[in-house]
């Protein structure tokens, strides 16, 4: 057992996966000889060749109806785009064919693709290399969304997602590329997609949240163990389909529940998970749900940025609003 950076983590998968399946290939911009903008594929290319891990170039569009292409045909391909701000053009391909051609063969073809991206800010970059647009593709039917949080979950989520027979984007926060380590076994073992992670147990609030956001989620809940607040932090993961059973039975212990992400607010996947404790738990609820997130509008650049994004005091701050309901 090795102690892995999350981007790492990412690296040993797609080795770990190449190595035991040749069917799937590896491409995206400098993603080659260069390993990559943030060094994800550092090495596979000396390692599985020219023929397995190709550099394209500067086309999104491209990328992405090469995977559907590919998928349709029988092989795994797993395509990068640089950043989820480039992601957009691809979006074409996503909604109108990759996700759909199972339903449009009639169960004839599937579309074994993987879409990675780094997303998130928090890392100074400049325009259009901060974003954070999941529930524009969480929107989209047939198509499924997963955010790791760690190394471990990077490892066993990006091994998942390759073997799923459908279409996944995978979306890498990159402030936690190299952040934080932790013993990650490099041994194939996949984990369970459409599955929420409890990391910690607490009975008077349930936190929810995914990707970055789970450090100041953590860190909210540590200041609030100070306070006397026990909060139970989920880690949703898989964000297209959500797995509700877990977040309603932590909060039908908890009775109150704040949802964190650094997306901005408005039809954001935190309004989805409001809504639908709202609707299903209302009996249970001591408090309304409160939503922690990003504003309206698009990420600030550096100077800004960090009164763009929610930080621990901000949940804190949430969860004290929550708690003063009797």
């Amino acid at each position: 057992m090795a102690e892995l950076t999350l981007v790492e983590a990412v690296r040993a998968a797609l080795a770990w996966a190449m190595e035991h399946d040749d069917s799937v290939v590896l491409f995206g911009e400098d993603i080659g000889i260069d390993g990559g903008v943030f060094r994800a594929t550092d090495g596979l290319y000396q390692r599985f060749g020219s023929a397995r891990v190709r550099d394209t170039p500067l086309s999104e569009t491209l990328i992405s109806g090469l995977a559907v292409g590919l998928a349709a045909e029988g092989l795994r391909p797993v395509a990068e785009i640089q950043f989820m701000g480039f992601l957009y053009p691809t979006i074409d391909q996503l909604a109108n064919h990759a996700s759909r051609l199972r339903n449009r063969t009639r169960g004839r073809l599937t579309c074994p693709m993987v879409l990675r991206a780094p997303y998130g800010g928090g890392v100074h970059a400049p325009e259009h290399h901060s974003e954070s647009a999941e529930s524009m593709l969480a929107h989209i039917p047939g198509l499924r969304v997963v955010i790791p949080s760690s190394p471990a979950r990077a490892y066993g989520l990006l091994l998942a997602a390759i073997q799923d027979p459908d279409p996944v984007v995978f979306l890498e926060p990159k402030r936690l590329y190299r952040s934080v380590r932790e013993d990650v076994a490099d041994n194939g073992a996949a984990l369970a997609l459409d599955t929420a992670f409890v990391l910690a147990e607490g009975g008077d609030v349930t936190l929810v949240t995914w990707g970055a956001m789970v450090t100041e989620t953590l860190e909210a809940r540590r200041r609030l163990a100070g306070e006397g607040v026990d909060a139970e932090v989920i880690d949703v993961a898989t964000i297209k389909p959500i797995d509700m059973k877990t977040i309603l039975a932590s909060v039908a212990k908890t009775g109150r529940a704040v949802v964190i992400h650094e997306a901005p607010g408005h039809c954001g996947v935190g309004a989805e998970v409001s809504a639908t404790i709202s609707e299903q738990m209302l009996a249970a609820l001591l408090a309304p749900v409160r939503r922690v997130t990003g504003w309206d509008t698009v990420m600030p650049l550096s100077r800004l940025e960090q009164h763009y994004m929610p930080d621990a005091g901000r949940i804190v701050a949430a969860v004290r609003e929550v708690m003063a309901w009797s």
